[in-house]
């Protein structure tokens, strides 16, 4: 049988599970809709919760940065595991306390104004439209490749998946697909994973191989790897990092983007107790550790593998004649998303860093004209068993898993986006009178409508998933982070301090993204320039959240200082919702 068609077999069987699911679950209220009902059991929710926030960036792109960044890209493991430890610690119980719907429903009535709810519509908007485009372009990117056809016919299939459990289900249906989605990811990356260390290093467990011996070269397999990039003019890949402060904002950053996203904090709202959302979060750290532990050796020995396969015989030996190579750069050659331009006409393929101006001089006595491969970060994963010569049923697994990390995660923000417009725009704001078969038509045609849009702008994405996925926790650190602590921790913060606090921080930041990204939703554009000489004191856009969230802060304690404390029963809900005992009061629609 064809890889073609051991691909279809596993993502058809994969998405009828995920269709059955959807009918079997299918809400019939908007409570079911937004929170499943609110009577999800800890470990399933910490299971769902997991799928939701392993997204398109941790499955597909996330491993790929590490293998072209090395050390530097570690910050995004600390950032987003260290900011679910936020979440779990210092948001999940206390929100699940409040008992509301979405993120902008607490804002609302905790700063006790209907512009504050607008503003954090807005903001969760943005943050979670900016999230999709990574989603939709990690599924454009695994269609394309697996199952043959072109990256905007990808988009479409993907989002006609979605729509129909997605639409149909809502959290209810999402909450049981994102559990299967979960066990299938999971499977799908770390099956590969053990497969390529064993090759590699005979260990067959990955995070141990990473720091186990290379069986061709007898070395340890990062000094290997170490030699191997420097030999061709990159960076040591276990060099340090020269501007720590960058690496600092950008994992703070992070940190505070994750435990401020609404398509997660949302996920806390459907168990039953205050007890069970400390305990859901419990169980969705373990079941994040398990990718995010090997995540760094499946980045390392990709890396390893690209350079091994263009030069078999050693750096110093000439490289690998273009008509000779393997099937896998053919394929993904047809994606696009692999290029080769013969330079100097030799008919090899030179890789090496073409933009070390200290190995100018070496590479000009070899003939080299430039590099002549291109990698994009997304295929790495997806591309790894093919590299490694693994089975085709293993291919056809990490198929399967990859789309399953886009498709979770689309979900879950799709649903976050829906929520936000019917429930906060038009039940809280337009339509207070809307009957709950209304809204929950509302929230079905919203989330249709966001659907199309992202499927649109992940067919002009401005760049790879991880990076856009980068920005997207940046607007959700400098907007909506501040405004939920201060509405936990603060009972000095007034509407008027909260609204121009999360105005500041979100435009500030959005400002730095045009300035020194080049895009923000220009469809089109597929560029990412990062002019670092250009930096304000050499920080990147994708770190500057930290910086917004900080205006934010600054900004809302210096107008509420100006301004008139909280009305007395807006400060005793605070204190309500700072000292959780017992489950809490139901869910109040």
């Amino acid at each position: 049988m064809s890889q073609f068609w051991i691909n279809i077999i596993f993502v058809g069987l994969s998405f009828a599970l995920y269709f059955g699911i959807a009918i079997w679950a299918r809400a019939g209220s908007t409570k079911e809709f937004y929170v499943a009902g609110g009577g999800v059991h800890p470990v399933v929710n910490g299971m769902a919760t997991a799928a939701d926030w392993m997204s398109a960036a941790s499955f597909i792109s996330m491993a790929g940065m590490l293998a072209m960044s090395g050390y530097f890209a570690s910050a995004y493991l600390m950032g987003w595991t260290g900011g679910f430890v936020l979440l779990a610690l210092l948001l999940a119980p206390y929100l699940r306390k409040f008992g509301k719907f979405t993120v902008p429903d607490f804002i609302g009535d905790r700063f006790y104004s209907k512009t504050a709810r607008l503003v954090a519509v807005v903001c969760l908007i943005l943050a979670c439209t900016t999230y999709v485009i990574g989603q939709m372009t990690g599924a454009g990117v695994a269609f394309s490749r697996f199952l043959e056809v072109d990256k905007d016919t990808g988009l479409m299939i993907a989002a006609v998946v979605v729509l129909f459990y997605a639409v149909l289900g809502g959290m209810k249906g999402i909450t049981y697909t994102q559990v299967a989605q979960y066990v299938v990811l999971m499977i799908a990356y770390i099956i590969p994973a053990i497969f390529i260390s064993l090759n590699l290093t005979g260990n067959p467990i990955p995070a141990l191989g990473m720091f186990g011996t290379d069986v061709g070269s007898g070395m340890p397999i990062l000094q290997k790897l170490d030699l191997l990039v420097t030999d061709l003019g990159f960076e040591q890949y276990t060099a340090d990092v020269p501007n720590k402060l960058n690496m600092f904002l950008l994992t703070a950053s992070l940190m505070i983007g994750t435990a401020g996203l609404p398509h997660v904090i949302i996920r806390f709202f459907t168990v039953p107790k205050v007890s069970d959302a400390r305990t859901s979060a419990g169980w969705t750290l373990i079941f994040i550790a398990l990718l995010y532990t090997t995540a760094p050796a499946v980045g390392s020995m990709a890396r390893m593998n690209i350079i091994n396969t263009v030069y078999p015989q050693g750096v110093d030996a000439p490289a690998l004649q273009y008509e000779s190579r393997p099937e896998w750069m053919k394929n993904w050659e047809n994606t696009g998303l692999l290029k080769y331009e013969d330079k100097n006409n030799d008919g090899l393929i030179q890789y090496y860093n073409d933009k070390n101006d200290a190995y100018a001089a070496k590479a000009a006595e070899k003939g080299w004209q430039g590099n002549e491969l291109e990698v994009n970060n997304d295929i790495l994963v997806l591309a790894n068993p093919e590299i490694a010569n693994l089975p085709s049923w293993v291919i056809g697994l990490i198929a399967a898993g990859g789309l399953a990390a886009a498709l979770s995660t689309a979900a879950g923000l799709l649903l976050a986006i829906s929520s936000a417009v019917s429930h906060d725009l038009i039940k809280k704001t337009i339509k207070p009178d809307i009957s709950d078969k209304g809204e929950l038509m509302a929230a079905r045609v919203s989330m249709t409508v966001a659907i199309v849009v992202a499927t649109y702008l992940g067919m002009n994405p401005p760049g790879f998933a991880a990076q856009v996925v980068a920005v997207a926790f940046g607007i959700a650190a400098s907007s909506l982070f501040p405004a939920l602590m201060m509405g936990i921790f603060s009972k000095r913060i007034n509407s008027t301090g909260a609204t121009a606090g999360m105005i500041a921080g979100l435009v500030t930041t959005c400002i730095y993204v045009f300035l020194y990204m080049g895009w923000f939703f220009i469809p089109g554009t597929n560029t990412f320039e990062n002019v670092e000489s250009q930096w304000i004191l050499g920080i990147s856009p994708l770190s500057f959240g930290t910086v917004g969230a900080l205006i934010n802060f600054i900004v809302a304690f210096a107008v509420s200082a100006m301004g008139n404390p909280p009305p007395k029963e807006v400060q005793d809900l605070v204190e309500s919702v700072r000292y959780p005992k017992g489950a809490g009061g139901a869910i109040d629609h």
